[in-house]
C-alpha cells in the first residue's frame, strides 16, 4: 500500500507511488551530482533527494511522471525530506491523478459557482458569465488546475479561489448598495479564466507557451472578448477593465474593479498566511 505524503514521519522507511512535480539536477559542494525532486500525491508534497546511482536513476524518469519510490524520511532544516534509495516509473498510473488536491468538496463548490452565476440579473452580463459556467471543458479545468504558484496551489484551487473571490464580492456589494453588484460579481467569476489557457494539467502544472509569454490576465481578456461580442459596449468595457486590473489596483478606474482586486488579494492571503 502506498504511503500518503501527509502521513510520512521522520526516520521511517517508506514505499509509495508519487508524481514528480519538480526535477532538478544539481551538484554538491564537492562536485558530485544529485537530483533535487518535489514529489506529490493528493495529500500533499515533499522534497526528495537522490544521492546515489544518480546517472542510472536520472535516465528512468522525467518531471511530470508517476514513479514508485523506496526511501527514508529524514529531517532537514526543520522540514521532512525523502532520501530516495530506488525509483522506477509507474507507467500504469496517471500522474494527473496524483496532483495535490483541495480539501473542500468539489461538487459543493460547483454548486456555489452556479448559485453565484444565477445571482446576476443584468441580462447581458448573466449571459456572458453563463457562457463560461456552462462550458464543460472550462468547468473541468477549474477542478484540475491551481489558482497560481503562490496560493491555492493544488488541483481544484482555481475553482476554490474563483468561488472565494466571487463570494467576497457578493458580500461587499450587499454591504455597499452603491456598487453595481452584477458587474462586480460577473468580473469576480471570470477574473482568472485565463488560467485555463495559461496552465497545463498537473502534477507539474507547467505553463503553456501562451501562458509563459502572455500571462493569464491577457489570455483571460482575449477569451472574454471572444465570447462577449453581443454584450453592450459599455458593460463589456467595464467587465474587461475589472478583469484587466485585478492585479493592479492603481490602474483601477471604477469602484467595482477595486473591489475585485481587493477580494482577490484577500482570498489569496487568507489561503496562505500562517495562523498564529
Amino acid at each position: 500500500m502506498s504511503a500518503a505524503i501527509a502521513s510520512l514521519a521522520e526516520d521511517r522507511v517508506v514505499e509509495g507511488t508519487y508524481a514528480v512535480a519538480r526535477k532538478e539536477r544539481r551538484r554538491t559542494r564537492g562536485g558530485s551530482p544529485y537530483l533535487a525532486l518535489e514529489l506529490v500525491d493528493p495529500s500533499g508534497r515533499i522534497e526528495a533527494r537522490v544521492w546515489s546511482d544518480v546517472e542510472l536513476l536520472d535516465a528512468r524518469f522525467g518531471e511530470g511522471d508517476a514513479v514508485r519510490v523506496l526511501g527514508r524520511v529524514e529531517r532537514f532544516r526543520d522540514r521532512l525530506q525523502l532520501e530516495v534509495r530506488s525509483l522506477e516509473t509507474a507507467d500504469e498510473t496517471d500522474p494527473a491523478e496524483l496532483a495535490p488536491a483541495m480539501r473542500r468538496d468539489a461538487a459543493e463548490l460547483d454548486g456555489f459557482l452556479e448559485f453565484l452565476a444565477a445571482e446576476i440579473t443584468h441580462e447581458g452580463l448573466r449571459a456572458a458569465v453563463a457562457g463560461f459556467v456552462e462550458d464543460d471543458a472550462l468547468r473541468a479545468s477549474l477542478r484540475w488546475l491551481p489558482a497560481s504558484e503562490s496560493h491555492h496551489t493544488y488541483a481544484g484551487g482555481l475553482l476554490e479561489h474563483t468561488v472565494g473571490v466571487a463570494t467576497l464580492c457578493r458580500e461587499a456589494a450587499q454591504l455597499h448598495p452603491r456598487l453595481r453588484s452584477d458587474l462586480v460579481l460577473a468580473a469576480a467569476l471570470v477574473h482568472d479564466v485565463g488560467r485555463t489557457l495559461e496552465l497545463e494539467r498537473g502534477p507539474a502544472f507547467r505553463q503553456t507557451t501562451e501562458g509563459r509569454l502572455l500571462g493569464h490576465v491577457h489570455l483571460g481578456l482575449r477569451l472574454i472578448e471572444e465570447r462577449t461580442a453581443t454584450l453592450a459596449a459599455d458593460a463589456r468595457a467595464e467587465l474587461l477593465h475589472a478583469v484587466a486590473t485585478h492585479h493592479d489596483v492603481r490602474a483601477a478606474r471604477t469602484a467595482e474593479a477595486a473591489v475585485v482586486y481587493h477580494a482577490n488579494q484577500l482570498d489569496a492571503t487568507a489561503a496562505t498566511r500562517p495562523v498564529e
